[in-house]
């Protein structure tokens, strides 16, 4: 194996612990009754995929949500369903990462939406204060880049724009099918539950007895 230098977080369910179940109820509260089908932890579908990917602007999600439950949903409902999937942020982990950027180039690759981005990019997303731009060298959202997880292309996109090269990278999402493309595009790849503690098991793969 190739010495690591770099390596690429998903947001959630790798840094954040996700709370779907609470997500679905606050958008059924809010009138969306078939949210099930489309709300998912790792690609989301329909109207919700479009707002990841980047093809609905969030003035678009609102209005044609709206739309499709015969209601008028503001932006803070908007808000108020997606950010029912954030149960936690463990400071823990982002102390582990800080200590990581003082050796290796630290990225995070999302699938997420707007919503959770800008509240992520605030002091309020950690216990400490510091935005999550704090912790990488760079934030590629799949609303931004305009491709989700685990389409081959968000993954090119961030080799081309960061330099990096994929078998000098370490790849961690809790995503069976994005770790599976990151596989095949030569990254090194862990697999973590949602609210694993995974500092162990990163550790061992950096020096190379995993």
């Amino acid at each position: 194996m190739a010495e690591i230098k770099n390596i690429v977080f998903d947001l959630g369910g790798v840094i954040i612990d996700l709370d779907r179940e609470c997500s679905v109820r606050r958008f059924r509260e809010l009138g969306v009754d078939n949210v099930e089908e489309m709300l998912d932890p790792y690609e989301q579908r329909g109207l919700f995929l479009g707002f990841e990917n980047g093809s609905v602007s969030l003035e678009e999600f609102r209005s044609q949500l709206s739309e499709m439950i015969g209601k008028d949903l503001t932006a803070e409902d908007v808000a108020y369903g997606w950010m029912g999937f954030i149960q936690a942020v463990p400071q823990y982990k982002l102390d582990y990462i800080l200590d990581l950027k003082k050796k290796y180039k630290v990225y995070i690759l999302s699938n997420t939406n707007p919503v959770v981005y800008e509240w992520a990019k605030t002091s309020r997303f950690s216990e400490s204060g510091l935005p999550v731009t704090a912790y990488c060298e760079k934030f590629y959202a799949s609303f931004e880049m305009k491709v989700t997880k685990p389409n081959p292309r968000i993954f090119e996109l961030m080799i081309k724009d960061s330099g990096m090269i994929p078998s000098e990278t370490l790849f961690i999402d809790d995503g069976k099918l994005n770790v599976e493309q990151g596989e095949q595009l030569g990254f090194v790849t862990y697999q973590p539950e949602n609210k694993e503690d995974w500092r162990e098991s990163v550790n061992r793969i950096l020096k190379g007895e995993a």
